[in-house]
């Protein structure tokens, strides 16, 4: 048994996550805001985890094996969580994103066209780290999502005392009403409709996991020893158009798709560049991925109903 502190773990992932410790018979200490309830069998700590001294308080004398921290996006409060955990905690597991990997405002190596991304491409021990950036304004952050995850995974993979992993998502499918993305909602509301979907003509492939495998990656990184970065995405790399055909086959409506010039918005998941990452460093940790093909149907037909995801 572990004990096992989840910012966030109130939603989505992070509820299922919390489920899956508390079944694995680990003691769970769930920190937010108090939006919502964490399921029942773990320990609520309701508090700001922006503001310094009050989650210091807040944590009192409490110590934890690991930390895992769904819901850091700047390395503001990264930093912070250093801070205060450095002591009190010898793991910390932050989920991370695939977005890392984006090469818009950021001198990213590049990789050869077709080239699934390794970790290695983004390293955060070497990434530039800018505290004094406005990363409290919403606005701000939200439109600098992938530098604050990067410059978030900087400063935990340089603090001394914490046992770092950063596991890097790929694009979050599943879960019906809850998705919340809403991106395959998008699909499955423009196809059904017979409204037009926005797309690259020469469209690339991106990555997907289910959100019920990233609960168990997390997991698996919450038990395990290894350090630094790990990617992980379902086996099966698709394009915006094998979406699509999913939700036409589930559906029986065929898309009507709208092509636009490479660089302009499109729907998501319409990339004009290619957008996949390579698992072989979690695999060869130890993790088993799925095959995208194989849980995107049910996902699909999930989206169409609103109905309860079967395990996967």
């Amino acid at each position: 048994m572990k004990r096992i502190c989840v910012i966030g773990g109130s939603r989505y992932v992070g509820k299922l996550l919390v489920e899956r410790l508390l079944s694995a018979g680990h003691q769970v200490t769930v920190l937010n805001r108090g939006s919502a309830r964490p399921p029942a069998g773990a320990e609520h700590v309701v508090v700001d985890r922006d503001d310094e001294a009050a989650l210091g308080a807040a944590l009192g004398s409490r110590t934890f094996d690991v930390v895992v921290d769904q819901v850091c996006y700047t390395p503001v409060q990264a930093a912070i969580a250093v801070r205060v955990f450095t002591g009190r905690a010898d793991r910390y597991v932050m989920t991370s994103t695939i977005e890392v990997y984006d090469p818009a405002g950021a001198a990213l190596p590049q990789v050869a066209p077709g080239t699934p991304v390794e970790e290695a491409n983004v390293d955060p021990a070497s990434w530039l780290v800018s505290l004094d950036l406005p990363w409290q304004h919403d606005a701000y952050r939200d439109a600098h999502y992938a530098e604050g995850k990067r410059q978030a995974e900087a400063v935990f993979a340089r603090a001394d005392r914490l046992t770092f992993a950063g596991v890097r998502s790929a694009h979050v499918l599943g879960g019906g009403a809850r998705e919340f993305t809403g991106r395959l909602a998008h699909y499955v509301e423009r196809i059904t409709r017979g409204r037009e979907v926005l797309v690259h003509a020469h469209a690339l492939p991106t990555v997907f996991i289910h959100y019920q495998e990233l609960a168990q990656v997390l997991l698996w990184a919450a038990g395990g020893d290894f350090t630094g970065a790990v990617n992980a995405c379902s086996d099966v790399p698709l394009d915006v158009y094998d979406i699509a055909a999913a939700v036409a086959a589930r559906s029986g409506r065929a898309p009507v798709f709208r092509s636009v010039p490479a660089g302009e918005e499109a729907s998501p998941f319409s990339f004009d560049r290619h957008y996949a990452m390579s698992n072989a460093r979690a695999k060869a940790l130890g993790f088993t991925f799925s095959r995208t093909c194989d849980w995107l149907p049910g996902a699909v037909t999930e989206a169409l109903t609103g109905a309860p995801s079967p395990t996967i």
